[in-house]
């Protein structure tokens, strides 16, 4: 398949799911999304420029301004809207972070009425859970950390989120755990606005080489591993 290399392709970053992006002692931001977009970039012979967002209720949301051409996502039937998604290349886990004390065991219990559970605004698991829960109230904050640090300040019930990161904030604050088992499993691939589509085609082809001769898990587990 022929592609005319662009002199710089625009990846959206999401710095909020702190599991595939990060940023580095000097600024730059790095992790999992990171190495991904340099190894396209050089696959379609040009350079990357990373747009960052805290968020990725933001980069959705900037998907139609023309601000970004690629972009790493959890898939969701309500951003395919406005997006268009290759397969996914890594799958991660729901789950919440709750007081070592409360009688919360299973996400089973998260459902009731009066319980309120921290979320970061428009993340994959927030819209997840506004289609699954009938009975519980979503607090929504306005990134997947700033949920974990309100329920660490006493606000809410619990914080869901991505398990890392919970367990993460679980073993740096004595008196909290994670649930065991997950809500749901969230699966992440790489997007590009469906107004822009040109690199689409090009993506698949190259996600799937890469996931045959295992060059991509090679370099989540190297991420997973340093996490």
């Amino acid at each position: 398949m022929s592609v005319t290399a662009d002199s710089e392709i625009r990846f959206a970053i999401n710095l909020g799911n702190a599991v595939l992006a990060n940023t580095l002692p000097d600024g730059a931001p790095g992790g999992i999304t990171v190495e991904i977009a340099c190894k396209i970039a050089a696959a379609l012979g040009t350079q990357p420029r990373f747009v960052t967002y805290p968020t990725a209720g933001k980069v959705v949301d900037d998907a139609q301004n023309s601000r970004w051409d690629i972009a790493f996502l959890a898939v969701d039937a309500k951003r395919e809207e406005v997006l268009r998604f290759t397969q996914p290349y890594i799958q991660i886990q729901g789950t919440v972070l709750v007081k070592a004390e409360s009688s919360w065991r299973s996400v089973d219990q998260m459902d009731r009425p009066g319980v309120v559970i921290n979320v970061g605004k428009g993340a994959a698991y927030d819209l997840h859970l506004t289609r699954q829960l009938q009975h519980a109230t979503l607090n929504r904050l306005d990134s997947s950390q700033a949920a974990i640090d309100a329920f660490l300040r006493g606000e809410g019930d619990m914080a869901a989120g991505i398990r890392q990161p919970l367990e993460r904030a679980a073993r740096e604050q004595a008196g909290y755990r994670v649930l065991p088992d997950n809500f749901g499993a969230i699966n992440q691939a790489i997007c590009v606005p469906r107004q822009q589509p040109s690199h689409y085609e090009k993506l698949v082809e190259l996600l799937t080489q890469w996931q045959q001769d295992g060059s991509l898990q090679s370099i989540i587990n190297r991420h997973l591993a340093d996490a």
